[in-house]
This record gives C-alpha cells, sequence and structure tokens, in this order.
C-alpha cells in the first residue's frame, strides 16, 4: 500500500479496506487509531453494525466516505497476517466464479478460534528456595531432577518424565518445593524427515523424479518458477513414491507442500506410505477433524510449523507463508468440483495458487481428464509417463462380457454371469481376494408396487428413493430423507406389494451369501466407510486377510493398493453412459479403468471381467485394448466438432426457490435478457433434470461461448442490475461438471 503509506507518512496507513468474510463484493473502510500497527494481511476486529467481526486488511482504503465518519479498527488479533498469495488467490476465485469476495475469504478463515494463540498449560517449575523441613523420598528426587534446568512442565508430563504418579507432583507442590507456571502447548506435528530412507525407484520413477525435483529447485523464481506438469502413470506404476522425492525437496529447500486428495476415505493407505517415507504424518485437513486438531492445523500451517498437508479441496485456502509445491492426486477427479456455496474447482484454482506463488504443480493420475491432456499437446503443461508397473508387476488382462449373450439371468442368483461366477470360484479355490464393483449404494435403486407400478419417490426431490434393507429404510441420496418401507401402497392400498429394482451393493451381497455361504465379504460404500479411520481399519482388514470378497461403490475403485487382489468384476459397466452429461464416456472411462486396476498390483497376475450391454461402445472398446490415447483423441474430436469443453466455454444458471412460479417467472425473465452475439448462444430456461431438489424448484439455463470469448464478462453484463424475487435463489457455475 505504498500510497496509503505516503500520506499517512511514517506511522503507516490513516485508513484502511477491511475484507469480512461475509457475502460482500469488496472491502470496507475503517479509520486506523494512532499508535496501532496495521499491515496488509492483518486479522483485525472491526465493528459492523452493533457488532464486531474479524476481517482481514485488504489494501488501502478505497475513499468516497468522509474520514470523520469512518470507524476505528479496533484491535489487531495475535495471528500471523493471511500472506500475499492467499490474498490474490480470493480475489482470482472470487473473480472467475462471479461469488462475492468475502464468501471465498470464509473459506480461508474457516477456523476463526486458531486467529488466537493457544493458550499456556498450567505447570510447574522449582520453587526459588531451598525445600527445607521436606523428606525426599527416591520418587520425588525424580521429579526435581526432571525439572531442574529445564522449562516448566505440565503436570502428567512431571510424572511421566519421573515415572511416578500424580499424588508424587501434588504432595511436592503442597510442601512449596513446586510453584505453578505456564507452560507453551506441546507440538503437536513432528517434522516430516526427507532423509529418511525410502524405497528404491525404477529407472522411469527415478528419472521422473529428477525431472520434479529440476522444478522444485526452481520454484520461487519470478520467471521460471511456476511450471504444471502431469505425472501420468499406469495403475500400480508407483506414482505416489515418485512425487514423494519432489517433496523431500521441497523440505529440504525449507519450504511447505500441499497435497491434494479428492476423497478423505482415499487417506488412510497414503498416510502410511507417507509415514514410512518421511519418517511422521503430514498434517491432516478434512472435514472429519475435530474443532480442536482444526484450530491446530490452520494455527501450524499459518506459522510454518506444518511442513506437509494432505487434505481435501477446502486445503487450497490455508494460508500458507511459505509453500513451495502443489501436489494434486487423482486429478481428473469430480470430486475436486465443490458444488455449493463458492462453486469452484479445485484443481484448477490449484493450478491458479501455483502461479501467483510462482511455485511447481505436479497433476497425477492414470487416466487424466481430457482437458488436462489438451493442455499437454499445447505445451502449456509438461508430461512425465511411468508407462510400467512396479516391480515388474504386469496390468490386469481385461475381459468383456456381453451379457446379450447368455445374459445374467434374474432371482437369487441373477446378476453376475456365468463367465464371471467361475472366476470367482477360481479366486476363491486359489486363497486370492476378489472385488465385485457397482456404483449403485443401497439394496435396489427402485422400489415399485407390483399391483399398480407406484413408485415411491422423495417428497422433496426429484428422485427415486432407494431401499437400505440393512437400515431398514427407504431413503433419498440427494437430501437425506429417510422414511419406513410402508406397509401398503399409498396408491391402490394393495399390502405387501413392494417390489426392489435392480441391484444396489446390498442386494449383490445377498447373493453373494447364497452362493458362497462361506467367503468372508465387506460392503464398501460411502455409507460403510464414513471417513479415514473407518476406511483405514477397513484396508487393515483386507491386508489381514479377514476379507475374501470386496464389494464397493466407486469410493473402492481407486488409491487402494490390496497385493492378493487378483480379481475384479464390474457388475453394471453401462451404468454411467446413460443421460445428458458431455463427459459420460470420459467419466465411465476413467473409473473402470481405475477399479480394474486394482487387479494384480504384485507377484500375482489379475483380471478383470466387465458386463456390459454395449460391447461395441468406445469405452468399452478402449479398456478392452488398453488404447487410450485412440479413446481420447476420439473424445476430443467430438468436443471440438461440438464446441464443448476444452474447445469451447460453459456457465450455468441455476434457478431455485420453494415457489415454483418464483422460480419459473425469473427463469424466463432471464431467458429473454439473454446474450447474444458471435460465438455466444443460451440454451433455455427449462426444467432442470432434478427439477425439485431439498424442497426447491429449479430451473436452468446454460450459456455457450468459443474458447476466446470473456465468459465472466459476459455474465456480468447479462446479470448486472437483476433483482432476485424474495427467496429465490440464483447459482452461477462457470465450466460446470454437474448437469443435474
Amino acid at each position: 500500500m505504498p500510497a496509503a503509506h505516503e500520506r499517512a507518512g511514517a506511522r503507516g496507513p490513516t485508513s484502511v479496506g477491511v475484507l469480512l468474510p461475509l457475502p460482500l463484493k469488496s472491502a470496507y473502510d475503517y479509520r486506523v487509531p494512532e499508535g496501532l500497527a496495521v499491515g496488509p494481511g492483518a486479522f483485525v476486529r472491526v465493528p459492523l453494525g452493533a457488532r464486531e467481526a474479524i476481517g482481514v486488511v485488504w489494501g488501502e482504503a478505497r475513499g468516497g466516505v468522509a474520514a470523520e465518519r469512518l470507524k476505528d479498527v479496533r484491535a489487531v488479533l495475535a495471528a500471523p497476517a493471511m500472506p500475499e498469495a492467499t490474498r490474490r488467490l480470493v480475489d482470482w476465485v472470487a473473480d472467475y466464479t462471479l461469488a462475492p469476495a468475502g464468501a471465498v475469504l470464509r473459506m480461508a478463515m474457516s477456523v476463526p478460534e486458531a486467529l488466537s494463540p493457544p493458550r499456556p498449560l498450567a505447570a510447574w517449575r522449582l520453587a526459588a528456595g531451598p525445600a527445607e523441613g521436606v523428606r525426599l523420598t527416591p520418587a520425588r528426587r525424580r521429579v526435581i531432577e526432571a525439572l531442574a534446568g529445564g522449562p516448566p512442565r505440565t503436570g502428567a508430563a512431571l510424572a511421566r518424565a519421573a515415572g511416578v504418579g500424580p499424588t508424587v507432583v501434588r504432595a511436592l507442590a503442597a510442601a512449596g518445593v513446586l510453584t505453578p507456571a505456564e507452560a507453551a502447548p506441546a507440538e503437536a506435528f513432528a517434522p516430516p524427515d526427507p532423509g529418511h530412507p525410502g524405497p528404491t525407484l525404477s529407472p522411469d520413477q527415478a528419472a521422473a523424479a529428477a525431472r520434479l525435483r529440476e522444478r522444485v529447485a526452481a520454484g520461487g523464481e519470478a520467471e521460471r518458477g511456476f511450471s504444471v506438469t502431469l505425472l501420468d502413470g499406469v495403475t500400480g506404476a508407483g506414482k505416489t513414491e515418485t512425487y514423494f522425492e519432489a517433496i523431500a525437496a521441497a523440505l529440504r529447500r525449507g519450504r511447505q507442500v500441499l497435497v491434494l486428495l479428492p476423497e478423505i476415505a482415499l487417506t488412510a493407505q497414503w498416510l502410511g506410505r507417507f509415514a514410512a517415507r518421511f519418517g511422521a504424518p503430514p498434517v491432516e485437513w478434512h472435514s472429519d477433524l475435530s474443532a480442536a486438531q482444526r484450530r491446530h492445523a490452520w494455527r501450524a500451517v499459518a506459522e510454518g510449523r506444518a511442513r506437509v498437508v494432505v487434505g481435501a479441496r477446502s486445503a487450497l485456502f490455508l494460508p500458507f507463508p511459505d509453500l513451495g509445491l502443489i501436489v494434486v492426486d487423482e486429478e481428473h477427479e469430480a470430486a475436486y468440483k465443490q458444488e455449493e456455496g463458492v462453486i469452484y474447482h479445485a484443481r484448477d484454482m490449484a493450478v491458479v495458487r501455483a502461479r501467483l506463488g510462482a511455485i511447481p504443480i505436479v497433476l497425477v493420475s492414470a487416466t487424466p481428464s481430457l482437458e488436462t491432456v489438451v493442455n499437454v499437446r499445447q505445451g502449456r503443461y509438461a508430461r512425465l509417463h511411468l508407462p510400467e508397473r512396479h516391480a515388474l508387476a504386469e496390468l490386469p488382462a481385461i475381459h468383456v462380457i456381453d451379457l446379450r449373450r447368455g445374459a445374467a439371468g434374474r432371482g437369487p442368483s441373477g446378476w453376475l454371469s456365468p463367465a464371471l461366477k467361475a472366476a470367482l470360484d477360481e479366486t476363491f479355490a486359489a486363497g486370492e481376494q476378489a472385488l465385485l464393483f457397482l456404483n449403485r449404494r443401497g439394496y435396489a435403486p427402485l422400489t415399485l408396487c407390483r399391483a399398480c407400478g407406484h413408485r415411491l419417490r422423495c417428497p422433496n426431490c426429484t428422485a427415486w428413493l432407494v431401499e437400505h434393507r440393512h437400515l431398514g429404510a427407504l431413503m433419498c441420496h440427494h437430501c437425506g430423507y429417510r422414511r419406513a418401507p410402508p406397509d401398503a401402497c399409498p396408491a391402490c392400498g394393495a399390502e405387501a406389494s413392494f417390489v426392489a429394482c435392480g441391484p444396489g451393493v446390498e442386494r449383490l451381497a445377498e447373493e453373494v451369501r447364497a452362493l458362497w455361504p462361506g467367503v468372508r465379504y465387506a460392503v464398501m460404500t460411502s455409507d460403510t466407510v464414513a471417513g479415514p479411520r473407518a476406511a483405514a481399519e477397513f484396508v487393515r482388514r483386507v491386508q489381514a486377510r479377514e476379507v475374501d470378497l470386496l464389494i464397493g461403490t466407486q469410493i473402492v475403485a481407486k488409491g487402494y493398493d490390496f497385493p492378493l487382489l487378483t480379481l475384479v468384476g464390474v457388475v453394471d459397466a453401462d451404468l454411467g453412459l446413460s443421460g445428458g452429461d458431455l463427459r459420460a464416456a470420459e467419466r465411465t472411462y476413467q473409473l473402470l479403468h481405475q477399479v480394474a486396476g486394482r487387479a494384480g498390483r504384485a507377484e500375482r497376475p489379475g483380471r478383470a471381467f466387465l458386463q456390459t450391454y454395449l460391447p461395441e461402445h468406445p469405452v468399452m472398446r478402449a479398456l478392452a485394448s488398453g488404447a487410450r490415447e485412440r479413446f481420447l483423441d476420439e473424445e476430443a474430436a467430438e468436443r471440438r466438432a461440438a464446441g464443448l469443453p476444452p474447445f469451447g466455454r460453459l456457465a450455468a444458471l441455476i434457478v431455485a426457490s420453494a415457489d415454483e412460479a418464483a422460480a419459473e417467472g425469473l427463469a424466463q425473465g432471464l431467458g429473454r435478457s439473454a446474450p447474444r452475439g458471435p460465438g455466444i448462444s443460451v440454451l433455455g430456461p427449462a426444467p432442470a433434470p432434478l427439477s425439485l431438489l431439498r424442497g426447491r424448484h429449479r430451473r436452468r439455463l446454460l450459456l455457450k461461448v468459443g474458447r476466446n470469448v470473456p465468459v465472466q464478462a459476459v455474465l456480468r453484463r447479462w446479470l448486472d442490475g437483476l433483482r432476485l424475487p424474495p427467496r429465490t435463489h440464483l447459482q452461477v457455475d462457470v465450466d460446470p461438471l454437474s448437469f443435474l
């Protein structure tokens, strides 16, 4: 803020702009009282109406308000200032997504309690004078020796160090030998050791690691520090161990590292690998942490004590003061897109964060997104390729089962084809493990009345209720609505007439029990694995050979390494190909390739069986032949011809209201005022596929523009001056992934 400093003289600025973590587009001006030191990024307490709020000094005051009308900054908090790169990221995300800057800031200030320094702990130190008349037993002497010449210790820590009970410490305190003191909280995070011995890398891994180390060494240099590298390797190629070498290089240079994972359940094995490589675990950041854990982690990041952070997409907004490397593992995953509140794609914003900090970023995947592949082909990103599995393991043989020929029947054993059942028999007989993959939670996707055909639907959403038999409930997977199965049909009154249609993982488990009564199986879905602890226990059971057969949804499709798992069976390989999603084929290929890649990751060869009614589909042909590049070429050609991403730009406008007429009226008004011009078209308004979601009626419009059209500018002109009716919400999704 050079201009503000010049006007205010040596004492600093007389007024500043403070951005508050509220849905505000810009900062508010406040006066800086004399004697208060306020710098850029400082966390400050300011008045806001009749209350106080905590915000961040964003820059110099905007002006336009008379100095005598400005309210004073009341206090500067004892927290490290928000780094410039983080503040620039907030502004960039707000500008790109059309979200208020204050709403983006709220994600970077998600733990307000961490802005206060941790409270000192009640502790003991030796009294200054001699302890006269006190009988010093051997236990008491050990306590005194433990404190001699050292810092104060808490009673519990002192008792542990001296090998005594707490009553001994209390007795010495009562006798005046110990006097109360304060101790700093113990360091919660052990630093990872980059010199800790790691596994021996293959020649391909070593070459890729060397290139990544070069990029880390260049980090921080304005001209050449920023780089984007795709680490592209087949499943089981050892990509994790390869980018661990880049992490080690950043740690040796004293820099911080951020590793993004798409789902917290994936951290179970990853954390074990990290601790084995670096001798200590990383700092975790995800929604499963307690409030105290989040407070400690946020403060440790801000103070630079957290050297490596692994987390979900929100970890991108942590206040790293010295970030030197970002890794985005499984970069193709749709879970990196936040669909509520501020809508952003964490992978893309991570690239922005790396550019703002002039540091390298590594995107990691066995099935990279078409967007990333196109960036590589156009020279924007570099690519390092690991073409073979580590330790001479072979890729699984993929067999496509045409269900049109000898299709699986219906009934107690109707969801597994004869070929897949035979393969499972062989696998169990050999003492090996298998995985059955079906991306449907619950028992059955649809429940209907056999008398009249009535379907049970959610009262809050345009969705059918899914039976979860182990819970004894019907559930909506969109809003969480739950009810008990009815005794009679509400439409025709027929009793005990409801029947399950189609399989979910619970129904698949029922079939497994009937076919293989002695097989030990486990179901892995978001219902049964709710966080890292549950995932770690699941991994332990599989690795301990307490499980013969895994039955799972997409949560088990990637990131896991089970050496004895040699067979993967995909029950419904066509499931993701229906609907109007422009990325349906790409996503299905990625998911099936990843789940097939769970097989044969050690010395035992693996097999994957894909049950499909569409064996001629390009996705199935590409999986069976291993022709990934040809598949991507075909996908790119189709998207280019249609002007779709990554060769064109899209933005969705979603209108929602509890009042259907209000939603329809606003959507029609937006349609009438839609922009027109070369390279610009608007589709809609139309009811969304989920036209009722959580009790709100939804309408969608889709803006489609050429790659070189500034989509944000078009949107701003379109929405300028728009006034929303009461209780009506408009959501803008730039670069949408979901079309529901």
